[in-house]
């Protein structure tokens, strides 16, 4: 039998094909060995800095309480969600269930830093949504962005870094760009009273008067014709106060009763527990503290560092309470031009006592006497209150208990911490402290913590699961 002799160089490329087949096989092994980083790898950090950013430049941001504070925390936790979506795979993504909205997909073969996609979403945003104030205030946005760049660049390769950063950015555009195209809510920090006369919707005793100190204009006027996140159509009307107690000036009525016990918190003075209760929630004034919807950003930010809670938690409920605050404010605004009613300080000083002031003042300016600039009904502390503890609740659960320590420290009001054995508890109590602040009857209180855990349990009724 013969045998065939190979050359040396059929041999040499033999032994070529081989081995490039091989690399080949190793090259398809290691691809599908690769297991992509997922955004609970990451702790909270990257957003508990971003709310304490919001909380400070908040603040001082004149226009922005609570309207456009509630309307912004809504697109700035939804865009954080959907920029990280693909990290998050037992979460799905919302866009689908917004008309307009167009977010920027990943490559999902690809690695992503998720904390610096968070960075620049964020970063995007927040540049856009305080641009007029205070220049000290915002260069917190840059300082914290090139921070954070900073740090992650050393956590990754640049290759991966520079994919997050545009990826980022990329999903905080289209966020920018589908807010403008909601008119009733867009820059409307710019004009908070718009082209709206309170006096041509005066008709009878009972409808809401502008009262002084304060802009004698109502804020906001327009704010309910703004779209929602998660409640329909006819969710943006809260139930009637008749249901409460229907307007009356009788003495024997119950809405009578309503502004009696309104007085009987403040006569003759505030005891320290009331005073306590109401100038702890207050977080009504322009340059004290940040404002109600705020507020259980601050909450939330507390739980992050207290249940050491990976990214894919923090991004989940600043994403559920930012939610819930958007369609709080747009429904609970809704409501109150729709009913217009007058707050306590106008009946009780009708009816009862001329002289009679609420107990909210500001230490800033020395005004005395302070009641908000729009109709009483329903409580806007009380909508975002129900509604964002009921958010927040789902995530870390519905009897956690905790200290707030929001203001602690602070000398002007009394800030001292107070403990609760759930978020709803939260709730219920800056619900009422509005009533010994004079600010609001008992209903107002009681139908804002109704309404905003309706619109709470929306927000956790959306597909958030795959």
């Amino acid at each position: 039998m013969k045998t065939k002799n190979f050359s040396p160089l059929f041999t040499l490329l033999l032994i070529g094909v081989l081995l490039f087949l091989n690399s080949c096989k190793k090259d398809i092994i290691e691809k599908t060995d690769i297991t992509l980083k997922t955004v609970d790898q990451y702790d909270y950090k990257v957003i508990h800095e971003w709310n304490t950013v919001w909380l400070e430049i908040e603040r001082y941001a004149a226009g922005y309480r609570p309207g456009p504070v509630s309307n912004s925390l809504g697109y700035v936790g939804l865009a954080s969600y959907e920029a990280c979506i693909s990290g998050m795979p037992e979460y799905a993504s919302l866009a689908a269930i917004y008309p307009g909205l167009d977010v920027p997909k990943v490559n999902t073969n690809l690695e992503y830093h998720w904390p610096t996609v968070t960075n620049a979403v964020n970063n995007y945003l927040f540049s856009r949504l305080f641009p007029e104030v205070d220049p000290v205030q915002f260069n917190k946005i840059r300082t914290l962005a090139e921070k954070n760049e900073k740090q992650f660049q050393n956590e990754t390769s640049q290759e991966i870094f520079t994919r997050s950063k545009i990826h980022g950015e990329s999903v905080g555009a289209a966020f920018w760009e589908w807010m403008k195209t909601d008119v009733a809510t867009f820059d409307k920090y710019k004009n908070v009273f718009e082209d709206y006369s309170w006096q041509d919707h005066f008709k009878n005793d009972g409808d809401w008067v502008a009262t002084y100190p304060g802009a004698g204009k109502g804020m906001f006027p327009y704010w309910g014709k703004g779209r929602t996140m998660a409640i329909s159509a006819d969710q943006k009307i809260c139930r009637p106060f008749v249901s409460y107690a229907p307007f009356s000036e009788d003495t024997k009525s119950g809405f009578y009763a309503q502004a009696v016990e309104v007085m009987a918190q403040n006569i003759p003075s505030l005891s320290y527990q009331t005073e306590w209760l109401g100038e702890f929630w207050s977080d009504d004034l322009l340059g004290l503290t940040f404002s109600p919807p705020s507020r259980w950003i601050a909450i939330a930010d507390q739980v992050y560092i207290n249940e050491n809670a990976n990214l894919e938690e923090a991004i989940l409920a600043n994403a559920k309470v930012g939610i819930a605050l958007h369609d709080a404010g747009i429904g609970c605004w809704n409501s109150k031009y729709y009913y217009n009613l007058e707050r306590p300080q106008t009946y009780i000083n009708r009816l009862i006592d001329p002289s009679w002031k609420p107990n909210l003042d500001n230490p800033l300016t020395g005004d005395e006497g302070i009641t908000p600039s729009f109709p009483a009904y329903p409580s806007g502390h009380a909508t975002f209150g129900a509604s964002a503890a009921e958010a927040l609740a789902s995530v870390f659960g519905y009897n956690y208990g905790m200290t707030d320590n929001c203001h602690k420290n602070r000398s002007e009001f009394s800030g001292y911490p107070r403990t609760f054995s759930s978020f709803y508890e939260m709730a219920q109590e800056t619900a009422w402290s509005r009533v010994p602040l004079g600010v609001h009857f008992r209903m107002d209180a009681e139908e804002g913590v109704r309404y905003g855990t309706e619109i709470g349990r929306a927000v956790n009724n959306l597909p958030w699961k795959k």
